[in-house]
């Protein structure tokens, strides 16, 4: 996966994401709400075992505390937006 990651002066995060080949994201829950919004491919989004499949163009929201993880296919470029600290940048 290659991206960029935005920080906020609030604490939260922007993330542009281009997933360069198909992948599988882990369970996990976070203590601040996700936006989420599919540029291009698609990114099967599964919550509660629920199965919910987002193409190009469409968005969810995702409250704080829900464990969800995810499926994506190589190429697929996603927005997120999370109310608080996600990604930890990488030290030289």
């Amino acid at each position: 996966m290659e991206g960029y990651v935005f920080d906020g002066a609030d604490g939260s995060q922007m993330t542009f994401w281009t997933c360069t080949q198909t992948a599988q994201a882990g369970a996990q829950a976070h203590a601040y709400d996700e936006y989420m919004i599919v540029v291009q491919g698609s990114y099967t989004l599964i919550i509660d075992s629920r199965r919910i499949l987002l193409n190009a163009g469409e968005e969810y929201f995702i409250p704080r505390g829900v464990l969800h993880s995810g499926e994506v296919v190589a190429g697929t470029r996603t927005i997120h937006a999370f109310g608080g600290h996600r990604c930890a940048r990488a030290t030289a």
